[in-house]
């Protein structure tokens, strides 16, 4: 009896291949080839899944943006739970999280180049604040009662720190463990819950 393939998660197993490929050579590394090999699959096995490497960024990153949804589903809204507890699960905290954080890095540096990148990228920016802002109703409830304009630059200014902090920490790792990243969102964390009562 033939063995039954389950494509979406064949799909789903190159693309986290792809980011990891993609997170330690670099994009213009990350052949096709190098991404079959390292998935332990022939590259004609990959080209049936993906026409090309860009079709296998995109499901990338619907990957990781996806994972991320479901880690912050998993935190929020629970009981005595923290908005600082549900947005460090956006950090590059632990190896997973590292490895999917580097893959943005590399990602972001290709982006003023390609214009479809460009758009890409821009779709899945508003997909976090999207999120994020989720993440901000449910565990603050004032925020409901700000203007439009000052909740949207507090989300704006959570998702380009969250950003810095990703990029700080794939390229000086030493330098930014998980409790020093968790420790400095929280003070921006603050610093904006309080700007924003001030200015609603």
């Amino acid at each position: 009896m033939p063995k039954i393939v389950d494509h979406d998660r064949r799909r789903e197993e190159i693309a986290l291949v792809a980011c990891k490929v993609i997170a330690t050579y670099g994009f213009e590394q990350a052949t096709m080839a190098r991404i079959a090999q390292a998935a332990g699959f022939t590259t004609g096995m990959v080209a049936h899944y993906f026409d090309s490497k860009q079709d296998i960024i995109l499901a990338a990153l619907r990957l990781i943006l996806h994972r991320m949804e479901r880690r912050v589903t998993r935190s929020a809204p629970v009981a005595g739970s923290e908005l600082l507890d549900v947005l460090s699960v956006a950090l590059p905290i632990d190896r997973q999280r590292r490895a999917e954080c580097a893959f943005w890095v590399a990602f972001w540096g290709q982006v003023s180049t390609d214009q479809r990148l460009k758009r890409l990228n821009t779709s899945v920016h508003r997909e976090y604040l999207r999120l994020y802002e989720r993440c901000v109703l449910d565990h603050w409830p004032e925020a409901r009662h700000w203007s439009p304009n000052v909740r949207r630059w507090a989300l704006q200014s959570l998702t380009a720190f969250i950003n810095g902090i990703t990029a700080s920490a794939v390229s000086s790792p030493a330098d930014w463990p998980a409790s020093e990243q968790v420790r400095q969102l929280r003070v921006q964390l603050e610093l904006v819950r309080a700007w924003a009562q001030k200015a609603r």
